[in-house]
């Protein structure tokens, strides 16, 4: 483990995005929120180490700018560490990041994905359990009725991600 974590704060059209990063470039946690300690409750208690503010996270940074600027898929290399004391939601969340921009699934359907149809209440505690939003997706998960369901975030910042992956994808 590391003795520190580099933090940042990005802006972004929905608001603030903090992110904090390994020594490794491994994305701890990320979430949209203006005060990177704030990511610290929803991580791992294995991987939280003390704050160090850095202005750019790197090749971070730029993958974030790149998603932004319309490359949905620059995010995607982006290595993410998170802990979660299970098989089931570690390979949950690496399943989350093959939901392809602009092709939202249900719960129902990610928990097919997983391997485990029958599992939707874990689907969905994967999605609650995620550290790393916009690098591990779970804005892409929908209520089996095409609602939003719910988002850590906000639902605003959910619908935000939503129709900008949708507007550029529907060509």
């Amino acid at each position: 483990m590391s003795t520190t974590i580099d933090s940042t704060v990005l802006t972004t059209p929905t608001g603030p995005l903090s992110i904090l990063v390994d020594a490794d470039g491994a994305v701890r946690a990320a979430g949209f929120t203006a005060d990177p300690q704030q990511l610290l409750p929803v991580m791992h208690p294995s991987l939280r180490a003390p704050l160090r503010h850095r202005a750019d996270l790197g090749p971070v940074t730029a993958a974030v700018a790149s998603y932004l600027d319309g490359d949905l898929t620059a995010i995607d290399g982006v290595p993410v560490r998170q802990h979660s004391g299970g098989v089931f939601l570690a390979h949950a969340w690496d399943v989350l990041r093959e939901v392809k921009p602009g092709e939202p699934v249900t719960y129902t359907g990610f928990a097919g994905l997983a391997g485990r149809p029958q599992a939707v209440r874990a689907a969905a505690a994967a999605c609650a359990r995620n550290a790393a939003a916009l690098f591990v997706p779970c804005h892409r998960v929908l209520r089996t009725d095409g609602t939003l369901g719910g988002y850590r975030w906000g639902l605003d910042v959910k619908k935000w991600l939503l129709g900008h992956e949708r507007r550029l994808t529907a060509s």
